[in-house]
């Protein structure tokens, strides 16, 4: 990879575990200042211990909170300058049925998954625009093509992921600018966040190691990549939506996907609603 990053600034959410550490460690690698957000501040500490403590400037950062992210990008555009690669990564899960998870679950996930989305890329875009120059890139998941039994609000949150980045995309193209997106959506990954969490069919849809996955987002981001599907053969859940539910829901059946959380038991003692 060499440097193909080196005197870029990229921005991750989500960045002190998981697949968020991961793309961290293999953007500063590639020669990236990494500005690693999280709400684990010794995630963060031990991440840029592990990274030399060199081309690395860490916040701890609520992306629950509107307001902490608007105060957070204020710091960092004045201590960092502009961000040229921002990854929205951070996300959480409940990995329950719609009406067993609470009031306050379902509004963290939309505010993390979803919300977070737009908070942080109207901070950090009008840099992008000014210079006519950037990156925004967006970890969404299969989740957003095909509906989950335990996941009614992960799939809304994630659907809402994909269109953001796809209108996002296009309005870009619009207006005549160079800055570009590109939307990420893997199956399962085992980070832990999904432990418990199975596929009827590995040889095709397999729960995705999280070093391959970091590999491969991070090259999608050098060659401007535009939509990421991992596996390649989530790419059947676009063709299935073109299909009435009367095709499509056996389609998934068949597939395991309706059953894919029913051992679903999250980060261990944590349980469901850890964060990614």
């Amino acid at each position: 990879m060499g440097s193909d990053f080196a005197g870029k600034t990229a921005l991750v959410t989500g960045a002190a575990s998981g697949i968020g550490r991961l793309m961290g460690e293999r953007l500063h690698a590639a020669g990236a200042h990494l500005v690693a957000w999280d709400v684990n501040q010794p995630g963060l500490d031990a991440l840029a211990a592990d990274l030399g403590g060199t081309r690395i400037s860490t916040y701890a950062v609520n992306v629950a909170d509107r307001a902490a992210i608007a105060a957070a990008a204020a710091r960092v555009l004045a201590d960092v300058g502009p961000v040229d690669v921002l990854v929205n990564n951070a996300g959480v899960v409940t990995g329950k049925l719609l009406l067993e998870a609470s009031d306050e679950e379902i509004e963290r996930i939309f505010d993390v998954n979803a919300l977070a989305l737009f908070w942080t890329t109207r901070a950090f875009l009008p840099a992008m625009l000014a210079r006519d120059a950037g990156h925004v890139v967006t970890i969404a998941s299969s989740a957003a093509l095909a509906g989950v039994p335990k996941m009614v609000d992960y799939c809304a949150t994630k659907a809402a992921a994909l269109g953001f980045d796809e209108a996002l995309r296009v309005e870009l193209k619009h207006i005549g600018s160079n800055v570009r997106t590109t939307v990420v959506c893997p199956y399962y990954i085992d980070t832990g966040m999904f432990d418990g969490a199975k596929t009827a069919w590995p040889h095709l849809l397999p729960i995705l190691k999280p070093e391959a996955v970091a590999d491969r987002i991070v090259e999608a981001i050098r060659t401007k990549e535009e939509r990421l599907l991992m596996p390649p053969f989530v790419g059947v859940s676009f063709l299935a939506r073109f299909l009435p539910p009367s095709m499509s829901d056996p389609l998934f059946h068949f597939f395991g996907i309706d059953a894919s959380m029913d051992e679903f038991v999250g980060r261990g003692s944590k349980g469901p609603g850890a964060k990614q």
